[in-house]
């Protein structure tokens, strides 16, 4: 598998360069030189397999054997051990649950791959390896988990002070060993530039083998192709093949994968980027003009995205063309007193208890069915379990939340943390004292 940058597509790198690496030094995004597309037998009979075989043939086609086959198998049938089912609500609309895994979100299918990728290459007399990572909220966690007790690495994970949910912050530091967090005293757009700095810095990755675990990194991205084949597959067996997803959308790594599996071949017939009241990416569909401006705090923290890095990869899946990218991606903002509210109805209509981001999805693809009549079937997908955001549930639906055992737990452990203001001096000082 060869990648190139998306700022200089002359710069091309080998699927373990890019791992380890995650952003080119021109700051670009690695993406496949190709795209490969699965062959129509594959897809016209995905129904007749499950999801770990759906990630193996997928996963294969991408790497085009940077791993061996058996090697693959194996780090997949490790990393993909939980479900992701897709609930029906009525007839038309269904709830693709990605929250299954061991963080209770949709980001373990990049981390526990990612780190398993990770652990693959590594060698047993390399350097240690500097996992970086920002969050807003569920990446953290499930980077946490991922790479806890990985062998060769050490982790670090910078958060928003005051941003994440109770949950979410005793995920991210109460794990101990190779796994350290960092309080930012600052939104989450800044933790991802601390990081980002890092990686430009010519002494620190002199001195450190740095990468990342963001979404910037391609080996998050593939294993979430993984749910959108599979959610297209449990439809199929269900005579429903004319899919729009509906996608709750941050730093835009979740949509992008799901665009990933449509150029594979995937057949979807729209999709939907549903944003809180960060909306770089609807206001630029809206009048061709991409402009960024500051995160701020919302009841949906994880979206909390003033500048989303993924946005370049999609731009340059569909080469730059606003055409073709307003035509396959629609795009709406909502508030939190509409999220709230958003909550409130999918629990009235189906006794279904929804995150705020997967509420937010849940009403963007009910605006799209305002404006878009017709025969399809609507999916939108809950990226996390209701209960890491306790505080945003009014009492008669937050007493019907059910706390998973590994959620419990957390509340017997010891927060650990180190406090940081938002120079990249502190961080770099940080970083060179290891």
């Amino acid at each position: 598998m060869k990648l190139y940058s998306t700022n200089n597509h002359n710069l091309k790198v080998d699927f373990a360069t890019a791992v380890f690496n995650s952003m080119p030094l021109d700051k670009g995004l690695y993406m496949p030189v190709s795209i490969p597309e699965l062959d129509q037998e594959f897809i016209s009979n995905i129904e007749q397999y499950t999801l770990p075989e759906i990630a193996f043939k997928v996963a294969s086609e991408l790497l085009q054997g940077a791993v061996p086959s058996d090697d693959l198998k194996n780090l997949i049938d490790d990393a993909i051990n939980f479900d992701a089912p897709v609930v029906a609500l009525d007839d038309h609309t269904y709830v693709l649950e990605l929250f299954h895994g061991p963080s209770l979100a949709f980001k373990d299918f990049g981390a526990r791959f990612m780190s398993r990728v990770m652990a693959y290459f590594l060698k047993d007399n390399e350097k240690t390896l500097d996992v970086l990572v920002a969050t807003s909220g569920d990446t953290g966690g499930a980077v946490a988990l991922g790479f806890l007790g990985v062998p060769h690495t050490r982790v670090t994970i910078l958060y928003p002070k005051g941003k994440v949910s109770d949950i979410q912050e005793l995920q991210l530091c109460t794990n101990g060993r190779n796994i350290h967090a960092i309080e930012i005293e600052g939104t989450f757009d800044d933790c991802q530039a601390l990081v980002k700095q890092a990686f430009a810095d010519e002494q620190l990755n002199d001195k450190l083998r740095l990468t990342s675990a963001n979404s910037i990194n391609i080996s998050r991205l593939i294993p979430q192709t993984f749910y959108y084949f599979n959610a297209y597959a449990q439809l199929k067996r269900q005579g429903k093949t004319e899919l729009v997803f509906s996608v709750p959308s941050g730093n835009f790594g979740n949509i992008a994968a799901g665009l990933l599996a449509y150029k594979m071949g995937l057949p979807v017939k729209q999709f939907i980027a549903a944003t809180n009241v960060n909306d770089t990416v609807p206001r630029f569909l809206e009048t061709g003009v991409y402009e960024t401006k500051p995160s701020v705090q919302t009841y949906a923290n994880a979206m909390d995205v003033g500048a989303p890095s993924n946005w370049v990869r999609i731009m340059d899946m569909f080469g730059n063309d606003f055409k073709a990218i307003s035509n396959i991606i629609k795009s709406y903002r909502f508030t939190d007193e509409e999220t709230l509210a958003g909550i409130k109805a999918i629990y009235n209509q189906f006794d279904y208890i929804a995150c705020p981001h997967t509420a937010i999805a849940w009403l963007a693809l009910e605006k799209y069915r305002l404006e878009n009549k017709g025969d399809y079937t609507g999916v939108f997908s809950s990226t996390a379990h209701a209960c890491k955001f306790p505080d945003v549930f009014p009492e008669e639906i937050k007493d019907k939340i059910e706390i998973p055992a590994q959620v419990g737990a957390l509340f017997n452990k010891e927060k650990q943390a180190t406090k940081m203001d938002t120079s990249f001096e502190s961080f770099k000082a940080y970083l060179n004292n290891y």
